[in-house]
């Protein structure tokens, strides 16, 4: 039986994730989870694609959901009050428009300060309505595409094999920043089968592959590119017909929502073809 093994918030899309060992699963995925964005000047995201040193920042949101606490390194601590009702703003998440609330000007001078470059602060509001494509659609905040991103340990270390065998060094789950990762199954990327799966309280569906990006090049420990590890790997045997990006682990949508936690089992409710040991 695989069982939840590690459970991941990431309250700031691109920022450090906050470990979590129990949790309400919301429509839009973890609670809290990429709620909030930075956004240059002209309000489109930033990422760790061309803003590495996001990793570093580390961002927790109090239990009541109203405050927001940032750290970094050599920065100390900023703790704001999340303002949920102010006037929208337009933001793009890549080419696409959604609406924003910026978080004032405090958090601005913090994040600009921190990553070296004029940045804002914004949060989505409470009516943001996002649907998400795949197989199984849903809704998410500002992630890439989708409400849990979910990763067994099975293919992490079939990866890191393949790696190591070469000559290079093991790369860490963070660097895949998935929110539900499971252990437990005997091979590696199941989870590209899996159409419909209880977790815990919670109920997912199978929305897509998640192609992977430079972001998976940055050690998020230190907020540095340390490539070419793993897409240098994963090119050589997880890159689709069409020759574009290579897939590593799946988007799920929540099609039931419930109370999940650390160590809950997995039961695959639906399988893409024939169960995998039948």
């Amino acid at each position: 039986m695989a069982t939840v093994v590690e459970l991941t918030c990431y309250p700031i899309k691109g920022c450090a994730g906050v470990p979590v060992t129990e949790a309400l699963l919301t429509e839009a995925g973890l609670p809290h989870d990429r709620a909030f964005m930075v956004v240059d000047e002209d309000g489109v995201c930033r990422t760790q694609r061309t803003d590495p040193r996001l990793a570093v920042i580390r961002p927790v949101v109090g239990p009541g959901g109203d405050r927001l606490t940032l750290s970094a390194p050599g920065e100390g601590e900023l703790a704001l009050d999340i303002d949920t009702t102010s006037a929208r703003r337009e933001v793009k998440v890549f080419h696409t428009p959604y609406l924003g609330i910026d978080q004032g000007e405090e958090a601005a001078a913090w994040f600009s300060r921190v990553l070296g470059a004029p940045s804002r602060l914004v949060r989505v509001p409470p009516e943001h309505d996002r649907v998400t494509d795949g197989w199984i659609p849903g809704t998410c905040g500002y992630a890439d595409s989708g409400a849990v991103h979910l990763v067994s340990r099975a293919s992490l270390d079939g990866l890191n094999r393949r790696i190591t065998g070469a000559g290079g060094a093991a790369v860490p789950m963070s660097r895949f920043r998935p929110g539900i990762v499971i252990d437990g199954w005997d091979e590696p990327h199941w989870e590209d089968r899996v159409r419909k799966v209880a977790v815990g309280g919670a109920e997912l569906g199978f929305a897509k592959l998640t192609d992977r990006c430079a972001v998976t090049l940055v050690d998020q420990d230190t907020g540095a590119k340390a490539g070419p590890e793993p897409l240098r790997t994963l090119a050589g045997y997880r890159r689709g017909d069409d020759g574009g990006s290579p897939f590593f682990g799946c988007q799920f949508s929540v099609t039931r929502t419930g109370k999940l936690a650390v160590g809950d089992d997995v039961a695959v409710l639906e399988w893409d073809g024939t169960p995998p040991g039948e």
